[in-house]
């Protein structure tokens, strides 16, 4: 009896030792893997713009997938624009290309475009979402792109994690891994309207290949993707010249028609 008495007292001890292992100390061994195997982009976190002047060169008033606004240049190749989807009367997405070699991709964005996603692809409940990314990310793509850029490896709490703080930070920093474009390693900043609130991934002081805008309002948003690889210009892509983008948007009045005009330079 003895004999087996021992043996029951050591099972259960091996048994709690594997459960500690499990559920505390495999936790804090994966969160400091996981930190140290971070890529670098994931330590980026928004700034503001250094530069917010805008761009006065004469251009031209566009108007595309529900949007309205201006771009410093007027060489706008029409015989080359694409508009998506194309078996769909409504565009969603424009991609207007430029005889200097710049290309620009419009896309409109409905509300809740990053919920959406998870909810449909992750089966990610809303109540999950705003656990996981931060209240509110459930029905603000603004805040769940806010909390995902604020995130970084060095928040994570190695000491003080549970199964579940370990799981959503673990999902955090996946998201903040796979979620930056290219240029988000040269930085990512913040983006002010009149009616829109956002980010710009990349910094055109260090890199002027291109960059990312995504706004957001609460009826939607819509996001700009400035290519550079083949422009032309020698002084490259400009912050002034996304400035002016970015700082002419507006919805499309009712009964606008896709269209590309020239304009003066905004005031």
């Amino acid at each position: 009896m003895k004999r087996l008495r021992r043996i029951l007292i050591t099972v259960a001890v091996t048994f709690a030792v594997i459960l500690a292992c499990v559920f505390y100390v495999a936790p804090v061994a994966l969160s400091f893997y996981a930190t140290g195997k971070a890529v670098p982009v994931t330590r980026v976190v928004p700034t503001e713009l250094g530069d917010r002047t805008i761009s006065q060169a004469p251009g031209m008033r566009l108007s595309y997938v529900g949007f309205d606004f201006e771009v410093p240049w007027n060489d706008l190749d029409d015989s080359k624009t694409q508009l998506y989807p194309k078996n769909k009367p409504e565009k969603t997405r424009a991609i207007l290309v430029f005889r200097s070699g710049l290309e620009i991709m419009v896309t409109s964005l409905h509300p809740r475009e990053f919920a959406d996603m998870w909810e449909k692809n992750f089966k990610t409940p809303g109540r999950n979402i705003d656990a996981i990314f931060g209240a509110g990310s459930a029905n603000s793509d603004y805040i769940f792109m806010k909390n995902v850029w604020a995130f970084t490896p060095d928040k994570m709490h190695h000491w003080s994690l549970t199964p579940p703080i370990y799981a959503r930070e673990t999902v955090l920093l996946l998201a903040k891994s796979l979620m930056p474009s290219r240029g988000a390693r040269s930085g990512i900043f913040n983006v002010r309207t009149g009616d829109y609130i956002g980010f710009q991934q990349g910094n055109l002081e260090v890199a002027r290949d291109g960059a990312l805008v995504t706004l957001f309002a609460n009826d939607g948003g819509v996001e700009f993707l400035f290519a550079a690889d083949h422009y032309n210009n020698p002084v490259g892509l400009t912050q002034p010249e996304i400035n002016r983008v970015v700082q002419t948007l507006r919805k499309t009045a009712a009964r606008e028609e896709t269209s590309s005009q020239a304009s003066q330079p905004s005031s």
